[in-house]
C-alpha cells in the first residue's frame, strides 16, 4: 500500500511583545501583532505518516494515544493539509517533546509548527516559510513564529493571507539566553486556546491592543540596536500587561504561582544591581529570564539558588523548523 511520510524539528518561541485574543478565532488571527525570539535546545519531532490503510488518524504524543481534546485539534489541522493537496488519506503521527507541554512554554507552537512542516511535504505540498507560517498559525497562533529562526514577528492580519510571520532578525544577531525556571510541569488547568476567548472580556484588553504597536516598534529597535535595557522595560510591561487582562478576565485566569512572583522580584533587584536580566511569562506559571550571555551563568546560578524552581532551561536564540533527512514519498 502506498504511504507518504516526512518528520520535522521544531522549536518552542518566546513572545517578547505577546498576542493574547484574536480578532478570528475561527482563523486565529491575533488580536495584534507580536514579536518572539525562537530558541534552541528545546524542540518537538513529528513524524506524518499518510497510509492508505488507516480508516481515521492514529495520533501519538509522547509515546501515549492523544486524548481526545489533542486529538480532535491535529486531526482538524490535518484537515486543511488534506483539503491543500487533494488527498484525503488519514494519517500516523508521532509527536515527541524534550520539554513539558501546557505549561507555558509554548508546545503548540513547537508541536504545530513541526505538523505543519512534516504533514505538508508528507502530503506533496511544497509551501515557503511564508506559506507554512500562515497554515500554522491555524493551528496555534505562535506555531507561525517558530516556523522561522531567531527573531521573528507575527502579523496580525485582516484575512487569512495577512496573518504570517517574518524573520526580523536571524539567531546569531544577538547572543541572548532565555533561562526558563520551571516551578510547574503539569499541564495548565486553562489552555491558551480557551484562554484568548476570554481575552475580550477583559477591560484591559482594548487599550493593551490599542497600544500594542507603539510597544512592538520599542522592542524592534531594542532587539536591532542590542540596547538590553530598552529591551528590558518593553518585554516586562508587555508581560505584565497580558497577565494584567488574564487576571481582570471573566472568569479571571490566574496562571501565575507564588515562586512566580519571587522570581519577578528578584529579576528586577538583579537587574537594578547591574544584571543584563529581565523576566517574561506565557501562559503558565513558568518564568522566561532573558539575559546577555555574558551574565547569563551569574543568573543561572542565582536562579537555582531560589526555592521552588524545579528546573532551569537555558535556551540560545534557535533556528526554524527543518524536515529531517528520512523523509520519502512513494507515488499515488
Amino acid at each position: 500500500m502506498p504511504e507518504n511520510r516526512a518528520t520535522a524539528i521544531a522549536s518552542p518561541n518566546i513572545a517578547f511583545i505577546k498576542y493574547w485574543g484574536n480578532r478570528d478565532p475561527a482563523l486565529r488571527l491575533p488580536a495584534n501583532a507580536s514579536l518572539s525570539m525562537t530558541i534552541a535546545s528545546l524542540q518537538t519531532e513529528t513524524t506524518v505518516i499518510f497510509d492508505e490503510r488507516l480508516e481515521s488518524d492514529q495520533i501519538e504524543i509522547n509515546g501515549i494515544p492523544a486524548a481526545e481534546k489533542a486529538a480532535s485539534r491535529v486531526t482538524l489541522h490535518l484537515d486543511l493539509i488534506r483539503a491543500l493537496s487533494g488527498n484525503p488519506t488519514f494519517a500516523s503521527i508521532r509527536s515527541q517533546s524534550n520539554f513539558p507541554a501546557g505549561a507555558g512554554i509554548a508546545s503548540s507552537a513547537s508541536a504545530f509548527a513541526a505538523l505543519t512542516a512534516a504533514a505538508s511535504a508528507a502530503a506533496g505540498l511544497e509551501l515557503n516559510k511564508k506559506q507554512l507560517s500562515i497554515l500554522a498559525r491555524r493551528g496555534s497562533g505562535s506555531a507561525a513564529r517558530s516556523i522561522f529562526g531567531g527573531f521573528v514577528q507575527l502579523f496580525s492580519g485582516d484575512v487569512n493571507e495577512d496573518g504570517y510571520a517574518e524573520q526580523l532578525a536571524p539567531a546569531n544577531h544577538w547572543q541572548l539566553i532565555d533561562l526558563i525556571a520551571v516551578v510547574r510541569k503539569e499541564h495548565k488547568s486553562t489552555g491558551s486556546s480557551e484562554g484568548h476567548h476570554l481575552a475580550p472580556t477583559s477591560p484591559i484588553q482594548a487599550v493593551r491592543v490599542q497600544d500594542a504597536a507603539h510597544r512592538l516598534e520599542i522592542c524592534k529597535k531594542a532587539i536591532l540596536q542590542k540596547d538590553f535595557l530598552s529591551l528590558a522595560r518593553i518585554v516586562e510591561l508587555d508581560s505584565n500587561l497580558m497577565h494584567s487582562v488574564m487576571m481582570t478576565s471573566d472568569p479571571p485566569l490566574l496562571y501565575l504561582e507564588p515562586e512566580s512572583i519571587n522570581i519577578m522580584k528578584h529579576v528586577t533587584r538583579w537587574r537594578e544591581n547591574g544584571l543584563d536580566v529581565c523576566y517574561t511569562i506565557d501562559a503558565g506559571p513558568n518564568v522566561h529570564c532573558i539575559c546577555s550571555s555574558d551574565d547569563s551563568f551569574e543568573v543561572e546560578s542565582q536562579l537555582r539558588s531560589i526555592d521552588g524552581i524545579l528546573d532551569v532551561f537555558r535556551c540560545a536564540p534557535g533556528n526554524g523548523v527543518a524536515l529531517t533527512a528520512n523523509n520519502e514519498q512513494t507515488p499515488q
